[in-house]
């Protein structure tokens, strides 16, 4: 018995030394495979001590850019100037500077001329990892993509169950056609759109005041033989409304709805012409969504509905085959198709949106709460005053929103009344505020165009030099009574 007693313990030893020894093993062999996984496809050393893997390294750098805060007035980014620090410095808002972004700027004028569409950039920093996109840098190297076309499938796929969920537009039986941004698909739709080069016939190419002025700059600047720019649509209107066909059949008329400045929903005016209905901001962060648009030809763009402007990615909705071959043509002409690095972050971008839809994530929730306290707090502050006046635009049903929701137009539509401001844009120029004046849009200089889509240091320094122009108008009002006393 004793034998047997003395012999257990000894069993007990070298069962718990075997089972060391294979546990040892067991992550031995883990770490090696682990090493393997932290090489790179080539097997060449990551040169890290954590033998980090490639996408562990960039993940470093973009987390280490993001992490600076720049006193909430300014971000870092990886292709930042470089400082001597070796490190891309903060690049401040407007109005701010230091190299913090820390010190405001005194007596500044605040740039609400541009269309930048940074109101949206808060809502992809809460959204960092579901929106981030890591690629090798012999990702896609070719020219073509997948099936040896330019474009991707995917992407397509994507954008048009966008389109069906948000029910802006009908997309399943139109041909999609890829640009760099939608700036790109205007003259590729007006040489589609044109009489062939050896027919003779010239198109006239119009739009209804205020409309967007890249559809006549562009239209000059390339100077087709198969087109012109022939102005408002007024004339063609009234040209085309009774029994006359004359010329109808060579018009094409760019129509933006909402339209850019004014925010308001359009339809063509001119019967017969071939439209171009520019859907930039009918998304429902910027408008109410009656039904599906359904034209013939439409133009939209990703700077307006996820905000990644500078990924330069636009998109037409062609229903006639012949149409969208010639417009692809002319894309691949120019630029044998969009990068394929912008299609793969945006194909990652329309997904993470997909997935919201709806719910507490939602980026059309999110735009519209911005865009609407933005257009509250300036129609607030304008409706106090004789001198200047906002375009009306009333609550109305969104089938997106199942409801009636309030304004949030992308743009303010200014307009000076008094008599004596003939130039509102140098009205607002005097008081520190840099807007685009009506004349670019074919409109009277008595209006003029302020942004609301850039950041909300922006909109803040906006609202408070519209507040003291208004309050000064306020107080010469009642000096003014006072003195007749």
């Amino acid at each position: 018995m004793m034998e047997s007693a003395n012999r257990t313990p000894a069993k007990l030893g070298l069962l718990v030394l075997l089972y060391s020894s294979l546990l040892l093993n067991a992550l031995l062999v883990a770490r090696h495979f682990l090493l393997l996984e932290g090489s790179s496809p080539l097997g060449a050393a990551s040169g890290n001590d954590d033998a980090l893997s490639w996408t562990l390294q960039a993940a470093r750098e973009a987390e280490a850019v993001a992490a600076a805060g720049c006193s909430g007035h300014g971000r870092v980014f990886l292709d930042g100037i470089v400082g001597e620090d070796g490190r891309p410095g903060c690049e401040c808002n407007t109005c701010f500077e230091g190299p913090e972004c820390s010190v405001r700027t005194p007596d500044c004028t605040v740039d609400a001329d541009s269309g930048d569409p940074v109101f949206l950039e808060p809502y992809w920093m809460r959204h960092a990892a579901a929106s981030a996109v890591v690629y090798s840098g012999w990702h896609r190297m070719s020219y073509r993509t997948t099936n040896g076309v330019f474009q991707s499938v995917e992407l397509e796929r994507a954008i048009k169950q966008l389109h069906r969920a948000v029910g802006n537009a009908v997309a399943d039986d139109k041909h999609m056609v890829f640009a760099t941004g939608s700036v790109q698909l205007i003259n590729a739709l007006i040489y589609a759109l044109s009489p062939d080069s050896n027919a003779g016939a010239t198109a006239s190419v119009v739009a209804t005041t205020p409309y967007y002025p890249s559809y006549r700059t562009q239209t000059v600047l390339f100077d087709g033989r198969e087109y012109r720019w022939d102005g408002n649509t007024a004339i063609w209107a009234n040209a085309t409304s009774g029994n006359s066909s004359a010329g109808k059949d060579n018009i094409i008329e760019f129509v933006t709805s909402p339209n850019n400045p004014d925010a308001l929903l359009r339809k063509p005016v001119v019967r017969g012409a071939s439209a171009v209905v520019d859907h930039a901001y009918y998304w429902p962060h910027f408008t109410h969504i009656p039904a599906p648009a359904d034209e013939d030809v439409m133009l939209f763009t990703i700077s307006k509905v996820s905000g990644h402007a500078s990924s330069r990615f636009g998109w037409a909705l062609i229903r006639d085959e012949k149409v969208a071959k010639r417009a692809d043509t002319y894309i691949q002409q120019s630029t044998l198709g969009g990068s394929r690095d912008t299609q793969l972050r945006m194909l990652k971008i329309i997904k993470l949106m997909l997935a919201n839809l709806h719910g507490e994530e939602d980026i059309f929730r999110f735009g519209h709460d911005v865009m609407r306290a933005k257009w509250q707090k300036l129609n607030a502050v304008v409706s106090r005053s004789r001198r200047f006046s906002l375009q009306t635009i009333p609550p109305q049903y969104c089938t997106y929103f199942n409801k009636t929701r309030e304004p949030s137009p992308a743009y303010a539509w200014v307009k000076c009344e008094r008599e004596e401001d003939y130039d509102c844009s140098d009205v607002m120029l005097k008081a520190k505020i840099i807007t685009r004046s009506g004349v670019w849009n074919d409109a009277s200089s008595r209006y003029t165009r302020i942004s609301l889509l850039k950041s909300q240091d922006d909109f803040d320094l906006l609202l408070e030099r519209v507040t003291e122009l208004v309050d000064a108008e306020k107080n010469n009002a009642a000096a003014a009574g006072s003195n007749s006393m």
